[in-house]
Order: C-alpha cells, then structure tokens, then sequence
C-alpha cells in the first residue's frame, strides 16, 4: 500500500486517506523511509520533526475515525524552509548565528497548513537568511540537485525544490525575495510560485527584506501549487502588510480553456543575449504551446528592467542591514566568548556568526543607507523601482500575461560562481522583476537541456492575478505533462 506512495501527488495522498485506503501515520512512515534513502544523496533538510508529524498523524486518524469531515490537505506532508517558524523546533536560517534558536511561535503560513490537517515533515536547507541563488551559502551543507548531484539545486530556497523533486515530500514552503522560489524551481524541474506582495502573511517569516520577502509554494503539478496558496493565503492582523481581501477558490475554478483568447506577452528584455541557447529554444516551443492552446502572443518591452538587479541589490541589502541588526549577542542566537566589553562582544558575535555572504550584504545596504550616500544609491533605487512597476502595469493594459525564461541557463555546478557574485546575482535577472513590482509569478518546467537538466518558464500575472495564473499554468501542464518526470537518484 504505501510502497509508491511517496510518488503520488497531494491530491491523491489526500483522496487515499479520505477514503481510507492508507493511514496518516503510515504516510508519515513512507515519507520519513523516502527521506532516509534520499538525504545521504542531496542533503536538502535540516532537522526533522518526527515527534510532530507523528502526533498530527495520530489526530488525523482519530477523526477520520470518527468520521469527521476533512480539508483537501489532510494527511499531506510538507516540508518547511527553515526561515520560517514552526513553534517548539528550530529556526536557523541555515546560519551559525541561529543555529541553536528554538521558534517560541508558528508562522501564520505553517499555522494555516496544520490547522487545515497538512503534517509537517522537516525544516529544509537554504542559503544563510535567504541570501543566495545557489544554497551554497548555508553554514550546514550543501544541497545537491536531484537531476544531476554536481549541480546546484538554485537558492535561495535550494532545499525545499530539491526536497519536492526527490519525492521527500509532494509539496514545501519557501520564501521569494528576488526569485528564491522560482528560480530553484526552474533549475529542479518542480512547480513554483510566488503570490502577489500580501496575499500571504509574513508573520513568523524571518526577514531578509521586507518590502520582498513573500512565502511560495513547491510543488510537482500546479494543482498541487493551487491547493497550498489557497489555505496559506488571505488576511492576517498580525502582519501589517497583509492584504484583507477575499481569497478566491483556486483548486475549484482550476480551467485550463480560460487561456483561449487571451493576450500573452513575451518579455523582450529577458529573451537577449544571456540567455543560454537551449533554454531560448525550450522557451520558443512553450510560446507554441500556447498559441495552439488559443493564446495570442505579442512582444512586449519593459524598457527599465534592465535596471532591476541593481535596484534589487540596493533595496534589498539595505533592508537586510536594518533587519539583521537585531543579531548582536543579546537577546538570543550565538553569542562569542571570552568578550569582556559590550563593543567588542557585539563585533565578534557577528563576525563569527555570519558567513561571507551575509556580511558582504550588510555591508552593502549599510554603505547605501549611510549619510551623504542614502539619496544617491537607497533613494534613487526606489524612484527606479516605480519606473519598472509602472513597466509593467503599462503593459498589463495590453496584454493578459507576460513570459519569460524563469532563468538564463540551467543549473550550474558547485563552485561555478562562488567567486564572482555579481554573476551569481545574475542568475536572478528574470525573476527579479516580478519582485520589485509584488506581482504574482510561476516557475513551469517546461523541458530539459542537452545535459538532462530541466529549463524552467516563467509566467507573470498583474497584481492579485493569481486565479489567471494558475490557469494558463494548468493549460500548460495539460500538455506538457512534466509533473511525470522525476529524477533517478544514484
């Protein structure tokens, strides 16, 4: 009964538990048997939160026997990026600094899943704060990308991609500042999504920047993608940003014939030349696909994208710099020994605690939010900010949707870029636009390179365009078909 379970999808693990084909507790134990196979090879968590997973599972049995009514969630594992707290287990943010923090309270995101009878597995790797494209940055491990173990599985949110295309789990939670959740999904060939700024609270998340940082689904299938949105989404008080406003039924009006007659753009800018043949070619045949689908196809220009990752690397690292600030020693988190003084406790602490990347942020954003440089570099990035925002809400009067690459190549190899990072940055140059404007935006596999490795599709939607997403999304895969393919570990 549960041999193949860990191959299903969400949708189905659901559906055989509903029915009483399989236990809560025996999904838990296929899972956790899949991990202990799969993490020797990719090293994509953590921790484990077996004592949890176990109790969720025993409560779900008892109300399934007592034949109570259950959500479309129910009995489904998820795995959780470890910037996002889960109440009594940890929260490091793959950092040294952290690396002993115990979350006092859950995220509203995780909250809503467990309320709603999803069970939570593990607490997977990322770059340290969310700060990466590659989850070489995280002070733990490297995780290695399913489809070929010498490549990078992207990052920031490296761990939950991997974790969902090595079978650990159907679905997991990252966070997307500047792509963290797209462009790992584009480069482990997996179903990824970021909601419009707002639509899903924050509350819990551990801050990177502020005015970015948005929680997104994983999954294998947009279906699957759909049904975590729709319980993580919607208002939350605690949460200042939160949008109040009605979250649509996303799994019930899935169509995949809402795309006939639609107006799609594709995005000029990031079809140039630094985008890898292979992927320009991948990206062509999805055009194709949906113009046979009934969509019409224009080109479109958002003539200041070609300053978003220089906005980005502005905005961004002034922000982590006012967030990270609170790490000092004090309150909580590592604190280094043998300082006699305030001063010199403080500077070690973050010294040690850090890695590489982290301070070379927090030392950028402080340089850019300094007196005599704040109007020259954090103020005029937000003035440019608007102009790409209006890029795109200038073309959203033409046309439905926007496409792009989700990333210029496919996944890179370990060590490829560690020593240039402004051509790791660039790794993010299609996604970043999305970001910058809070719009919603998809990660779609859409096909493989010569070297076996998945190139993913991106697809952008106007603001609260979510519904319009998943359903062009759903059109796609219907023809695609890619949720299919998983890799073989060896």
């Amino acid at each position: 009964m549960t041999n193949n379970i860990v191959e299903k999808s969400a949708r189905e693990i659901n559906k055989m538990f509903l029915n009483k084909e399989i236990s809560a507790k025996e999904i838990v134990e296929a899972f956790y048997k899949k991990i202990k196979l799969a993490e020797p090879s990719i090293s994509a968590l953590n921790s484990l939160t077996e004592d949890l997973a176990f109790k969720q599972a025993e409560v779900l049995d008892k109300s399934i026997s007592k034949g109570e009514k259950l959500s479309p969630i129910a009995g489904v594992p998820v795995i959780v990026k470890d910037v996002m707290c889960v109440k009594g287990y940890p929260a490091t943010c793959s950092s040294k600094i952290l690396e002993s923090f115990i979350a006092p309270y859950e995220s509203t995101a995780t909250g809503k899943l467990w309320e709603a009878g999803a069970i939570c597995l593990a607490k997977s790797n990322m770059d340290e704060f969310a700060m990466g494209s590659s989850t070489e940055n995280s002070a733990f491990k490297k995780t290695k990308n399913p489809w070929n173990l010498n490549t990078v599985p992207g990052g920031s949110s490296g761990g939950s991609a991997a974790s969902v295309a090595a079978l650990e789990a159907p679905i997991s939670l990252g966070t997307d500042t500047g792509g963290s959740v797209r462009q790992p999904a584009g480069f482990c060939g997996v179903v990824g999504l970021k909601p419009t700024y707002g639509r899903v609270s924050r509350f819990g998340l551990i801050a990177f920047a502020s005015s970015l940082d948005q929680v997104g689904p994983f999954a294998r299938n947009v279906y699957d993608t759909a049904l975590v949105l729709q319980y993580i989404s919607g208002y939350d008080p605690k949460d200042s940003t939160s949008l109040d406003i009605e979250v649509p039924d996303y799994t019930g009006k899935l169509n995949s014939d809402t795309i006939k007659g639609k107006k799609i753009g594709l995005v000029k800018e990031l079809m140039g030349d630094g985008i890898d043949a292979e992927v320009r070619k991948s990206i062509e045949k999805s055009v194709q696909i949906f113009k046979d689908l009934g969509a019409e196809i224009v080109e479109v220009s958002l003539p200041n994208v070609k300053y978003a990752v220089p906005i980005y690397y502005i905005v961004a690292t002034a922000e982590a710099s006012s967030n990270l600030a609170r790490y000092d020693g004090v309150k909580y988190g590592y604190r280094t020994g043998g300082a006699k003084e305030i001063l010199p406790m403080y500077m070690s602490t973050r010294q040690e605690g850090f890695g590489q990347e982290v301070k070379r942020r927090i030392m950028l954003g402080t340089y850019a939010l300094s007196s005599g440089y704040y109007d020259a570099y954090y103020k005029k990035a937000q003035q440019v900010r608007k102009l790409v925002t209006q890029d795109f809400l200038n073309s959203f009067e033409k046309v439905d949707l926007l496409i792009s690459p989700t990333c210029p190549t496919t996944a890179f190899e370990f060590g490829a870029k560690v020593e240039d990072p402004l051509s790791m940055y660039l790794s993010d140059i299609a996604t970043i636009p999305a970001s910058l404007a809070g719009l919603p935006a998809i990660s779609l596999p859409c096909g493989f390179d010569s070297k076996k490795l998945p190139i993913g599709l991106q697809i952008i939607a106007p603001a609260l365009g979510e519904e319009l997403l998943l359903d062009a999304s759903y059109a796609f895969e219907g023809v695609c078909k890619f949720e299919n393919k998983v890799p073989v570990l060896v």
